[in-house]
């Protein structure tokens, strides 16, 4: 029996839109923080430096950057030196770069007044600007690494079946998302079968000039069908009104004659169109029944001109989601004019043949019915499940497993119309040309109804997931299928693991070998660089993979290689004759602007592999992309920090330790 629901409910729970819904906008926003926290100001810095020195004079009182004060005598502005008078009969010659700025602008001068609280045992103190500089580290670090503690949460609380809350190390293991390489799970490569969208538009071509000519009052011939994008037309009673109708309803279809039939093609512009819409209509769909079905972080994309590429992580029940994703779930809704029978000779007339506007389809079996029921149907439906709304597994009143079903606005005209001019009449509800069930229209119904049938509670879940997700435009083909079973992932995972943790020990031991006690710097800039990688992987809800592994091993590389240049840089200076602190200051002002061009190269090479690459290559390049831009952060100011903590609190420095 068909009858009106009582209770509709409301629209699917949606969760917020994430801030950071594309991978180029959260790049975009990173690098955005990184320019106002770390170009920005070193541009500003040195514009401001250049423009003193450019102003330099005779008489003027400065400060060099190992903190030694003088008023200039001379200037020799072909060598690129002043003469500052430091005492009486005392002058000394210093580069025209090595002047930090005025005697009143003591940058590394320890302050007259005592410390209380930030004294070092040096007998320094932390200046303003120091100490903001280590507080903003240290709440990077903390948000980043509270950020990955809540994701971990938030993933490991979906499949926490226990009682209370997930435990820290169960967080832990979850705040990072893991690809298929890693996690295991299934790789399916399916082809659309575009042949069918075009034969789905030929057919509504036909129905339209059907109808059209009827209005029109113009007769047509016997219609054939020579190929899929093409039909023929035998005769019509005027041409001249059809003319008129093929213009305005068909203008994606070009006419001709052929032995004196009426012949229609599509237009190859038109059947591309059509190709290219059934594909694109057919990634979205299967993604709509993957996110529906709860699989996490599935990557569905498009290969070539008909193939879409499926990664489905962690499933352990492959022939259910396969299943799901072909399954067509087409709905239609049409008025039974005879059945339900098992002899189906009776419901054809006496030529043998079925009426055109009339279509015979097969009932569904039920347990333990041995023949199979025939239906007589209208071949037009009264609505599909285009307009539908929404689904959900119900109760029948009969108490077995059904699907309840909401129809749009349009819908529900339609239905209306349909039901109320067959009441008493046999409906039926057929699900991808089989009758699923025939209730009887017992009054007029409108925005919803209920599906019957001899579903169990998975099946009748799965059927309304997949109306609610929608049907399919076309059929489709599996061409390939590959399924990784966890414990390769795991297999990869503590390789992956292994790799990185070696990796990272030679480069400590080359850099703290190779650097001294600068090197420690080093390290510790590595250190945080893995932390903040690995956080913002986890907040930008990127997915490592394999490949993303080897991305951080290459990022620790890039990371060092910034440091290099810096330590470099000081060398130089060193041996050219700068004080300590001076050779600081311009090693990371100068190296500052080479780091920024061998990043700024690879980030390009890195977005354009986000943004056409799919699979392996995307996840390789969210990990390259990230760690380069967290490089710059620990390399040039965390780096520099630390040498103002260890150096810059100090009256004297008479070496460093590079």
């Amino acid at each position: 029996m068909l009858t009106q629901l009582i209770q509709q409910p409301g629209p699917a729970p949606t969760g917020p839109m994430s801030l950071f819904s594309s991978p180029l906008v959260a790049m975009a926003f990173i690098f955005a923080i990184f320019y106002f926290l770390l170009i920005a100001p070193m541009r500003k810095k040195q514009k401001a430096t250049a423009t003193m020195i450019a102003q330099l004079k005779k008489g003027d009182e400065v400060v060099t950057g190992g903190g030694i004060f003088g008023r200039i005598t001379a200037i020799d502005d072909e060598r690129g030196f002043v003469v500052l008078q430091i005492a009486d009969n005392v002058k000394i010659k210093v580069l025209r770069t090595g002047i930090a700025g005025p005697a009143g602008r003591r940058t590394w001068h320890a302050p007259s007044t005592p410390c209380r609280l930030h004294r070092s045992s040096k007998g320094g103190c932390l200046s303003k600007r120091l100490r903001w500089r280590v507080l903003l580290i240290v709440l990077v670090v903390a948000g980043i690494v509270a950020g990955y503690v809540a994701t971990g949460y938030a993933h490991a609380r979906k499949d926490w079946v226990q009682g209370g809350r997930p435990p820290l190390s169960e967080a832990l293991k979850r705040g990072i998302k893991l690809g298929l390489d890693l996690r295991g799970g299934i790789h399916l490569v399916l082809q659309v079968n575009t042949a069918d969208a075009i034969k789905a538009e030929r057919d509504e071509a036909v129905e339209t000039l059907k109808a059209q000519a009827r209005e029109q009052g113009v007769t047509l011939g016997a219609i054939e069908y020579p190929s899929d994008a093409a039909f023929t037309v035998a005769s019509v009673s005027d041409e001249k009104k059809l003319d008129e109708v093929i213009k305005r309803w068909l203008p994606d279809w070009t006419t001709g004659s052929a032995g004196g039939r009426l012949t229609f093609s599509l237009k190859d512009a038109s059947r591309r169109a059509t190709e290219e819409s059934a594909v694109a209509q057919a990634i979205e769909t299967i993604r709509n029944r993957v996110d529906e079905f709860g699989v996490a972080e599935p990557l569905i994309a498009r290969e070539g001109t008909d193939r879409i590429l499926v990664q489905l992580p962690g499933i352990d029940d492959p022939k259910r989601v396969k299943d799901l994703i072909k399954n067509t779930a087409f709905l239609e809704l049409k008025i039974v004019e005879k059945g339900p029978s098992t002899d189906k000779a009776s419901l054809i007339g006496a030529d043998g043949k079925v009426a055109a506007d009339m279509e015979l389809v097969e009932g569904k079996a039920e347990p333990g019915q041995r023949a199979t029921n025939w239906y007589l149907l209208r071949k037009a439906a009264a609505i599909t499940g285009r307009d539908l709304k929404n689904a959900r597994p119900s109760h029948g009143q009969m108490g077995g497993n059904s699907i309840s079903f909401f129809l749009t606005a349009a819908g529900a005209e339609k239905f209306g119309a349909a039901t109320g001019a067959n009441v008493n009449r046999l409906l039926a509800i057929v699900l991808d040309k089989r009758v699923q069930s025939a209730p009887v229209i017992h009054e007029r119904i409108t925005d919803q109804g209920q599906i019957n049938g001899s579903f169990t509670p998975e099946e009748a879940n799965d059927l309304a997931l997949v109306l609610r997700a929608g049907a399919l435009p076309a059929g489709l083909t599996y061409l390939e299928e590959r399924t990784v079973g966890p414990s390769l992932g795991l297999d990869s995972i503590r390789k992956g693991i292994t790799a990185s943790i070696a990796g990272m020990l030679l480069v400590f031991i080359a850099v703290v070998f190779y650097y001294r006690r600068a090197g420690w710097n080093a390290v510790l800039a590595l250190i945080l660089n893995a932390i903040l990688l690995l956080g913002a992987m986890s907040l930008f809800n990127a997915t490592l993979t394999l490949p993303g592994i080897a991305g951080f091993i290459l990022t620790i590389g890039m990371a060092v290689d910034s440091n290099v240049l810096i330590f470099e840089r000081i060398r130089e200076e060193l041996r050219a004759g700068r004080a300590p602190k001076t050779a600081i200051e311009n090693g990371f002002s100068k190296a500052f602007a080479t780091i920024i061009d061998t990043h700024i190269t690879v980030v390009i090479s890195a977005i354009f592999l986000l943004q056409f690459g799919t699979g392996p290559v995307k996840g390789f390049a969210v990990t390259l992309l990230i760690g380069l831009l967290i490089s710059v952060f620990t390399a040039v100011f965390v780096s520099h920090t630390v040498f103002e903590l260890e150096y810059g609190r100090r009256q004297h420095i008479d070496a460093l330790s590079i």
